[in-house]
């Protein structure tokens, strides 16, 4: 089976008391923001993940269903699949040397254009990963899998949210998306 990367915006940090019961139903495959005291509680949390599924649907939900059960009153509002990279993540993607993404993004060597980094602070950039293999010419299936499926499970969290009576069941969604996205095999 195939191993996703994607991230998940959550209505709240988790508190360290709401670790262990998160980390023993993912074996540690999900990192989340924990908030030490209540006033912090108020911001949305996030969680990456690394996790397997015979598709990327099929992986979000099961994480979904984990993070939910692990903390009462902890709702997932949004996914993300197409991660933001650092340079040192785009040279393992891509197979180049440290060296060679920083000559490409400084325009130095390569073709021109590389993509502008979607976020940066305090002199950390990161790139998002759909924009840098479109410039390096990599085909990545997963990314190809990505897109329809987050924009389908969003519409699906948002539904769970406002009418929760008429959204479908998970498995329902990730069956009918198991029809109709091409995944990795």
């Amino acid at each position: 089976m195939p191993s996703y990367d994607f991230a998940l915006i959550l209505s709240r940090p988790l508190y360290e008391e709401e670790l262990d019961p998160l980390f023993d139903r993912t074996h540690g495959a999900v990192t989340v923001s924990v908030a030490s005291e209540p006033e912090h509680a108020e911001r949305p949390g996030n969680a990456s993940c690394s996790w397997q599924g015979p598709t990327l649907a099929a992986a979000i939900m099961e994480v979904v269903q984990h993070v939910e059960e692990s903390a009462p009153g902890l709702h997932v509002l949004e996914v993300e699949a197409d991660p933001l990279l650092t340079i040192r993540d785009i040279a393992e993607r891509v197979g180049r040397s440290l060296d060679s993404v920083r000559h490409a993004i400084t325009g130095a060597r390569g073709a021109a254009g590389f993509p502008s980094p979607e976020m940066s602070s305090a002199g950390h950039r990161l790139w998002r990963w759909s924009k840098v293999a479109a410039w390096y010419g990599v085909d990545d299936p997963q990314l190809v899998e990505a897109k329809p499926t987050v924009q389908a499970i969003n519409g699906w969290l948002a539904l769970r949210d406002v009418v929760p009576d008429i959204a479908p069941a998970p498995e329902e969604v990730t069956s009918a998306l198991s029809l109709v996205i091409p995944h990795v095999a």
